[in-house]
Order: C-alpha cells, then structure tokens, then sequence
C-alpha cells in the first residue's frame, strides 16, 4: 500500500483526466433530492458530502437487466449469439462508501460459488473502485457491527479519507497504481495525515457472532412472524442492498428473435418460489423474511465465508414501513 494526499483541485483534474481517456466515470451525483450514482461526464458533477446514495453500487457489475444471450430462428435453425465481454467498458466507480465496496466481495463469492460466472468476472474485471472513507454517518448505519468499519479498504482499489484542505489518499491494489499514473503529478508525497482522526465514531449494535450463534436454532422461532408483520413483499430493501444477488431469468422474444435476460428478482416476493404446479414452499412473508436473514447471516457465512450484510442501512431506509434490520437483529 502507498499513501499520497490529494487536493480537491488535484482530484478534480485527475477524475477528468479519467474521463479524457474514455473511461466510464459512476460517482455520486444529484437526483431531484436524493444523490445516487450516475455516470458523469466531468468531476465537478460529483458529490461529496452524502451519507448514504439511495442505490448501491453492484449495478456496475451485476445490472438490473443483462443479457445472455441473443437468437434468431430461419428455416428451422436457431442462430445463438453469446453476450459480447469485451464489449464491456474500462469503469471507473468514485464516491463508494466501504460498505458498498465490500459489497464485491460477497458478489463475487455468490457468482464464482460453483460456476464461474463470465458476465460477473468481465466486467468486475474492467472496473476500478476508489472509495471514500466515511467521516459522518446516521441512525441508519451499522457496519461496526458486521465487522466492517468507516474506513474499511475491502473492495477498494483506492481509498480517499477526507482530511484538511484535500484527502488522504491509499493505494491498494495494482489497478489503483494504474489509474494514478493517469495524472501522477496530482498527487503529492504523503504530509503524515492519521486518518483514524477524521473517521467517524460508530459504535457496534450488536454483537455478530452471538446473532449467528442464535440463528443456529431459530428456524421454528415465532419471532419470524412478529418481525414480517408489517413487511409488504414489496422487495426494496433487495434492490437497494449492495450484496443481494437474487435473480430470475426473462425470454424477450419477438417473432423469430429475443433475447434470454437475467433481471434482479427478490426472495421476498411470493412468486419467487412459486412451483409450476401451484405449491409454494414459502407462502407466508413470515417464511420469506426467515429466508433473507438466515441466508445473509448464516447460510452464507456456513457456505461461503461471506457474509450478505455490510452494514450500510439500505434495507432500513427504504423501507416504507420501517422495518430496521439493525433492530431486528438486536432482538434476536
């Protein structure tokens, strides 16, 4: 690892350099009143001081929609054509929190588990990630609690702490050295900065492995029930979360052509596992919100190493009725 300081005019030059060399910038940017990643074709649309974007930043590499592949039929043949990866992009994600950063990590775990997913790799492949660590948050944050933290450098190729007049800057990974010397000269030598100063203070509110431990024997609990009574299956908190990787898969057929897509899909939706002959093995929201917890909290961690929560308080913002994950795992 390398440190180096950035002054916010040194860090504005070198984002647009990015951008001159034809690379696909994401950063936080206004949306109406709330801020989310968009892709920005020049550093001064970015911004800095959010707590939180509304959406996590896996679409990069995990789209709401993506296709698979193309076909067409003629004259009783079928022609396939496979998706095109290395028509993917050089990306270029700024302004992630750690939380979503170490997002990847589960991702990546879920889509190499026990086949390599092509689409997944490529494009994580060609993107970049340059994170910046946190120095404020909210009610709604908890990633002291699942063993991450503010200024956590999982998933980051680059991470930017902000300090006095500029940011501390680390570099982490071979990508990250890369993407500096773009415009080395806006970096200069490392002024001694100690960014556990600037990071802010997150007390945990839980303990995680006494929550696992618990999880081991809850299947049966009534507390699944009591906890889904207002849930409504309405799947925000799946959307917005930075490690669900639910997907179902869509034919776009017209004609003698389509398209085979895979769309994000939710396991807290009641059609998500519907059989064909009208039974449903989850078919109360009780069974379905029992299913999102225990696999983030153990059946990944049993399956795969990984956790499926980073801490980032999504799920609880979005959701329209309040249900606070943070919450729900204290009481268990």
């Amino acid at each position: 690892m390398k440190k180096c300081f950035i002054s916010l005019a040194g860090l504005q030059r070198w984002l647009n350099v990015l951008i001159d060399t034809q690379k696909h910038l994401y950063a936080p940017v206004n949306k109406g009143a709330k801020v989310d990643f968009g892709r920005v074709a020049s550093a001064d649309e970015i911004v800095f001081d959010h707590i939180q974007t509304t959406q996590s930043a896996k679409s990069v590499a995990f789209p709401r929609t993506d296709v698979l592949f193309s076909y067409e039929k003629e004259k009783g043949k079928v022609q396939l054509e496979n998706a095109d990866l290395t028509a993917y992009p050089e990306t270029v994600v700024f302004g992630l929190h750690p939380c979503d950063a170490a997002g990847f990590n589960p991702l990546g775990a879920i889509f190499n588990w026990d086949y390599k997913d092509e689409l997944y790799n490529a494009r994580m492949e060609r993107t970049v990630v340059i994170t910046l660590a946190c120095t404020k948050a909210d009610e709604y944050c908890f990633c002291t609690s699942v063993n991450g933290g503010p200024g956590n450098t999982v998933g980051s190729d680059i991470q930017l702490t902000p300090v006095k007049d500029g940011f501390l800057a680390e570099i982490l990974t071979e990508k990250g050295e890369a993407l500096v010397k773009a415009d080395e000269a806006a970096f200069e030598a490392d002024r001694g900065d100690v960014k556990e100063k600037y990071l802010v203070k997150l007390p945990e509110k839980f303990d995680i492995k006494t929550v696992q431990e618990k999880l081991q024997t809850a299947f049966e609990s009534p507390i699944w029930k009591a906890q889904s009574q207002r849930c409504i299956g309405c799947g925000a908190c799946a959307y917005v979360c930075p490690t669900c990787a639910c997907f179902d898969i869509q034919e776009d057929a017209h004609g003698t052509k389509g398209k085979r897509l895979r769309c994000w899909d939710s396991c807290g939706f009641a059609l998500f596992t519907l059989h064909t002959s009208g039974h449903n093995p989850r078919q109360t929201q009780a069974q379905r919100w029992r299913q999102r917890l225990l696999h983030k909290f153990s059946y990944m961690p049993d399956r795969l190493s990984v956790r499926g929560c980073t801490g980032c308080g999504r799920c609880s913002r979005a959701c329209p009725v309040d249900m606070n994950i943070a919450e729900h795992l204290r009481s268990i």
